[in-house]
């Protein structure tokens, strides 16, 4: 139950700065955006994880840099796709990962999925359909943040594998290394690399860096010790409620009834993929509210 937590407050966090990281994103590079939300994360982590690296060998440092470059990848697609899309469709389409990831997991690890899962795959690939639609963003960016989710899935499953065997801080801090390497060369290849300048820029980055990027994947790699990918990926789809939430708050998004269809389709998918563990998810929130 504490894993489960844990994990929502992450998604919590995570839906908050969809608004955040489109504003900056109008105002400076997206690489160089990534480049240096990840160098933050790296610094915020080094301090308390440099004398435990020892720890993880030559095998777990590798490993640890394979997810942060997979990080990296992932996060490289969702926000060029945030460039062309609203916050909220953004949310909804990375809350794809749920079903993508038991169908990675098979195609990785030969892990049987269930009917139900390809249930939720047909019902949220039809919600998918809908959002992608009604609302001013192309079809191009929906396309993006989908690739991102599959990458993310990825990285959940590989971590369902190795965070069992690695020291948690450790293994995320060669991590948030890994992802600043490849998106630091990647914008300086570009020539995007810059001084950022301004409150808007500074506080996405110092609010993604610190608390969505090292904090958020320090908690999920220490969790994914306590419990699987499928129901670590369960305990994310609430990013997408959060991300929905937030931009219509902050950011003004209105789907209309065709959106929230799609997005309600995409949310119901969830469900179906990994029923049982819904059925814990909303026994922990429930439990916890007593």
């Amino acid at each position: 139950m504490t894993a489960l937590l844990a994990l929502l407050a992450v998604t919590a966090v995570w839906g908050v700065t969809f608004v955040q990281v489109k504003d900056a994103i109008a105002l400076y590079p997206l690489f160089a955006f990534l480049a240096v939300r990840f160098v933050l994360a790296t610094l915020a982590l080094a301090v308390p994880g440099a004398y435990r690296l020892g720890s993880l060998g030559r095998r777990g440092a590798g490993a640890g840099s394979l997810l942060g470059l997979l990080l990296a990848a992932g996060y490289a697609f969702q926000t060029a796709g945030l460039e062309r899309t609203t916050v909220s469709s953004t949310g909804f389409v990375t809350g794809m990962y749920v079903v993508l990831t038991p169908l990675i997991a098979l195609a990785v690890f030969r892990t049987r999925i269930s009917a139900a899962a390809w249930a939720g795959v047909a019902v949220a690939t039809v919600g998918l359909a809908l959002l992608a639609g009604i609302h001013a963003g192309s079809p191009g960016g929906d396309l993006l943040v989908l690739a991102g989710a599959a990458v993310y899935s990825l990285q959940i499953v590989l971590m369902e594998r190795y965070a069992p065997r690695y020291d948690a801080l450790a293994f995320t801090l060669v991590e948030m290394a890994a992802a600043a390497a490849g998106l630091l060369a990647v914008a300086i290849a570009r020539g995007d690399l810059a001084v950022p300048h301004g409150l808007t820029v500074w506080g996405a980055l110092l609010v993604t860096g610190v608390f969505a990027s090292a904090l958020a994947y320090l908690v999920q790699t220490w969790a994914q010790r306590r419990t699987s990918a499928t129901r670590t990926a369960l305990a994310f789809t609430m990013e997408p409620v959060f991300t929905a939430l937030f931009g219509f708050t902050l950011d003004g998004d209105r789907l209309g009834a065709i959106g929230w269809g799609g997005c309600a389709a995409i949310m119901g998918g969830i469900v179906l993929a990994e029923p049982a563990a819904a059925s814990a998810l909303v026994g922990a929130v429930a439990r916890r509210r007593r």
